[in-house]
Order: C-alpha cells, then structure tokens, then sequence
C-alpha cells in the first residue's frame, strides 16, 4: 500500500501535469488566448438605438416558463407586467400584495428586463389563453438605467408597443399604464429628468377607457423630492413602506377599472 502522504501528492501532481500541458499548448498559440470578454463570459453589447426598444430581445426563458405555466394553475383576473419594481412585490410587499387576492393576480415581472424583453414575453405565449379583467403595466426604468445613451423617446415608443401588443392579444383587458418611478436619490440625477420625460410622451396614450395612466411618482418623493431612504433604500425599488404606497395611490382606480 502507499503511504497517505504519498497518496495526497498524486492528484496534486496530476493537476499540475494537466496544469503545464495547457501552459505549453497556450504559448504555442498565442492566438488562442480569450478576449476579455470572452473570458468573462460577457460579449460586446452592441450599440443602443431607436430600435433596440422595439425589437423583441429574449432573457430569462427560465422565469417565462413559469409565467407559462402559472397560467394553467388557475383564471388571472389581474395581471401585472413589468420589471423587479413588478417582480418583488409579493416577495417585499406581502401584506399589501395580499390585497389583491380577490382578484386572482398574477405577477409577471422579471428584474431587469428592459422594454425589448417584456415585448418578446407577450408575443411568445405569455397573453395566450387569459382575459384578465385588467393588466397593469410599469416599464422603462432599464431601458435608461442601463444605457445612458438611451433617449426617453426610445423607451416610450417600447411601452407603447407594449400597450399595443396586449390590447391585441388581449382585446377585453383593460390597460392601467403606470408612470415609470423615479429613481436616484437626488431630483438633480439625469436620470430623473429621463424619467420625466418618458412618463411625460407615455402620458398620451390614456383614451380614457381601454387604457388609462396613472403617474403617482410624487408619493414616494419627499417635500425637497429627493427619495428617502425608508420609501426605497437603494434608490429604485420599494420596500415594505414603499409597496404600501403603491397599493394606496393606485387602488382607487385600479377598483374603478376592475368594475
């Protein structure tokens, strides 16, 4: 029998035999070696433009398939649409959530997803087969929160296409359009300006009936209009408080419309 010790060295050995021959092979072809963001697993995004929020981008098949299959678990009487502000609602915001049980919800929001995302969801099987009595729809804060590049124009035209496509597969639901949330601390962060003007082009697509918007950004702002905190930690997504907030502004119409 070997000795222990000598047991041990063996696989050390070994990887370091493996370890040397990918040494000697690398440095015989140079040009094997990965780009940075090969080697990271992350390729080159391709550049922003007027298009790119508008053309259905797929991300998380995963979390698709769920929603997918949330859809044979029972009628959805409420749908929600949108991005992680959607997405933790029920995660974050339980009690206020709870609120919404006779209406038989269904959440189907995936963090981060941008415009793009959201639009390759509902036209691949996600608005199949349901009628719910209203969908709400909040979307848009990624679209200029991961690229700066992105003009508020671009992400309006995405909502809107949004809104479009759900009145299409879904001709009875009623549409209740929120104004993307504001986000950074501080009322002087570009973003916020973004934000704004998004909301402000998204705004028109209330006819009053079908689709109604709703903007309730300065319940979450304090009196100087910076973003406390205790409303949304990280600047962007509701705690607790937060999604108290959201349920308080927007139940009244969200009743209404459910009639």
């Amino acid at each position: 029998m070997l000795p222990f010790a000598h047991c041990l060295r063996r696989p050390i050995f070994a990887i370091a035999l493996v370890s040397c021959t990918f040494c000697t092979a690398f440095a015989q072809n140079p040009a094997a070696s990965p780009t940075p963001q090969a080697a990271q697993g992350k390729p080159t995004p391709a550049p922003r433009t007027a298009e790119s929020a508008l053309t259905p981008a797929i991300k998380n098949p995963e979390r698709h398939a769920e929603f997918l299959f949330r859809k044979t678990e029972g009628k959805i009487g409420l749908l929600f649409l949108g991005d992680s502000i959607t997405d933790f609602w029920p995660s974050h915001g339980q009690w206020s959530w709870l609120k919404f049980a006779p209406h038989q919800p269904a959440d189907f929001g995936i963090g981060g997803d941008r415009t793009e995302h959201l639009l390759w969801r509902i036209t691949n099987g996600e608005l199949d087969g349901i009628d719910p009595k209203v969908t709400v729809i909040m979307i848009g804060t990624n679209n200029v929160g991961q690229y700066r590049e992105e003009k508020p124009e671009w992400a309006a035209a995405g909502i809107k296409k949004i809104v479009e496509v759900v009145h299409e597969k879904m001709p009875l639901t009623k549409v209740l359009l929120l104004g993307v949330f504001p986000r950074a601390a501080s009322p002087a962060d570009p973003l916020r300006g973004k934000v704004s003007e998004i909301n402000a082009i998204i705004s028109k697509l209330d006819d009053g009936k079908k689709t109604r918007f709703l903007d309730i950004s300065k319940v979450f702002l304090d009196a100087n209009g910076n973003l406390p905190k205790d409303v949304m930690p990280d600047s962007l997504h509701p705690n607790a408080h937060g999604y108290d907030l959201w349920y308080n502004a927007m139940h009244a119409l969200l009743d209404e419309m459910m009639r």
